[in-house]
């Protein structure tokens, strides 16, 4: 089993990274979003929700998440939690079966200030992006899937996004392995990491036959 975290700042193309991956390993790799870790504030209310700061290490549930991670690592399925950023509570109810897979992606903006964490993965990757392209893409994100107004998505990115990026994420680009510049568009990045990816399953399939 291959753990490999993906970090980098909010729109700086993680997920394009990941989805390349994904497409390209199937059935071979899961995906664990630190996003599905945050931790439950259903008890706070609405004015108190609005001043959350989802950027900042203290607000992922870190505990559970080496939790999970250290039970695929021992072959073991996990019930994933489903977390909803329009009520910022954590469902009591549904959760997401993940079983153990030849590659275990952790993909979130904040998965490198963990020591605990990072101590799991075997590869740690940084998507490093343009100040103004990760804006843009934060900016389209929250307005079309998050319900979020152009006033409150540049007022959040002023005062949480870009000074908890400076404070903590990207301080943390010094523990990756690999640095993928230019986000999402790095094709030949891309393409060279998920070779290797490939060639460390295989590797790994030879010495277990």
């Amino acid at each position: 089993m291959l753990i490999i975290g993906i970090a980098g700042g909010s729109g700086s193309g993680k997920t394009t990274v990941v989805k390349a991956i994904t497409e390209r390993l199937k059935e071979k790799v899961v995906v664990i979003p630190q996003d599905s870790y945050y931790k439950d504030s259903s008890h706070l209310s609405d004015e108190e929700k609005k001043y959350m700061n989802f950027d900042h290490p203290d607000s992922i549930d870190f505990d559970l998440l080496n939790e999970h991670l250290s039970m695929l690592r021992a072959g073991k399925s996990i019930e994933q939690p489903v977390y909803s950023y329009i009520t910022c509570s954590r469902s009591r109810t549904q959760t997401v079966t993940v079983n153990p897979a030849d590659v275990i992606i952790i993909e979130g903006i904040l998965i490198f200030t963990c020591e605990k964490l990072r101590k799991q993965m075997d590869i740690k990757i940084f998507v490093d992006a343009d100040d103004d392209d990760r804006l843009m893409r934060v900016m389209a994100r929250d307005i079309l899937e998050r319900g979020k107004t152009v006033e409150t998505v540049i007022e959040r990115y002023t005062k949480t996004v870009k000074p908890m990026y400076l404070q903590f994420i990207e301080p943390s680009k010094r523990y990756a392995d690999v640095i993928i510049p230019q986000g999402g568009h790095n094709t030949v990045a891309i393409d060279v990491l998920t070779a290797t990816i490939e060639k460390a399953i295989n590797a790994g399939k030879t010495k277990s036959e």
